[in-house]
């Protein structure tokens, strides 16, 4: 089951200028930085009220982002939600004909178990489903 819409994916070309943006636009400040190297990204999250922003800039111009920004420029890159059984979603999506970029879920940023959603069966548009990691 989705739950709400956990963040909205921003590619930039610059984390650093686009935190300082991102901050005087939005009247806070960035509470967490962090790389995920097997994304190829550093990230930053920003969040006013229940909205959480995740600002991303490449590593490697042959990663996601990198290409991305190479061939549609910074802006929107993906929207996320929030499930309560990551695994459970992935199936029932399956099921449903929607095509899944991961055969699993793995770690993304923010503590979170991710999937994505290829944006070919989702009119254009690249969902990542995410779910907190719990302690165990």
């Amino acid at each position: 089951m989705f739950l709400k819409v956990e963040h909205l994916g921003i590619a930039v070309k610059s984390l650093e200028s686009a935190e300082a943006l991102y901050e005087r636009l939005l009247g806070t400040t960035v509470y967490k930085r962090e790389a995920v190297e097997s994304e190829h990204v550093t990230t930053s999250f920003l969040q006013t009220g229940e909205t959480k922003i995740e600002l991303l800039e490449s590593t490697d111009p042959n990663g996601a982002i990198g290409k991305f920004i190479e061939k549609k420029g910074e802006g929107i890159h993906h929207i996320a939600f929030e499930v309560a059984d990551i695994h459970a979603e992935m199936d029932r999506l399956r099921s449903e004909g929607f095509i899944l970029l991961n055969e699993t879920p793995k770690k993304g940023a923010d503590n979170k178990l991710v999937c994505f959603i290829h944006p070919k069966s989702a009119n254009g548009v690249l969902v990542e489903l995410c779910q907190e990691i719990r302690p165990q």
